[in-house]
C-alpha cells in the first residue's frame, strides 16, 4: 500500500494558481507535478471558492477598540489589587 503523501500549502496554491491561468491543461499540470487530475481541479475550486475571502470587508477578527478598553480597566483593577494584597 502507498504512503499518503502531504502536500505545502505553497505547492497547493502553485498547482492551483496554474490551473486558474489556463495555460495548460488540468491533465498536463497533474503530470508535471505527479498528481491525479482530481487532486488539481480539487485544489483549483478551492482556491476559487476561498477568493472571496482575499476581498472581504476587511473584517478583523481581534478584539474592538471596546473590548480593548474593557480588558486594559480589568488589567488596572487588578494590578491594583496585586498591589494591596500581602506578600506571603
Amino acid at each position: 500500500m502507498a504512503k499518503r503523501r502531504n502536500f505545502t500549502d505553497q505547492f497547493k496554491a502553485k498547482a492551483a494558481l496554474e490551473a486558474l491561468r489556463g495555460d495548460k491543461t488540468v491533465q498536463e499540470i497533474a503530470a508535471k507535478h505527479q498528481l491525479r487530475p482530481n487532486q488539481v481541479k480539487t485544489w483549483k475550486r478551492q482556491a476559487i471558492d476561498g477568493m472571496a475571502n482575499v476581498f472581504s470587508s476587511g473584517k478583523q477578527s481581534g478584539p474592538t477598540g471596546a473590548e480593548v478598553k474593557d480588558l486594559h480597566a480589568k488589567i488596572g483593577r487588578l494590578a491594583v489589587e496585586d498591589d494591596f494584597c500581602p506578600k506571603g
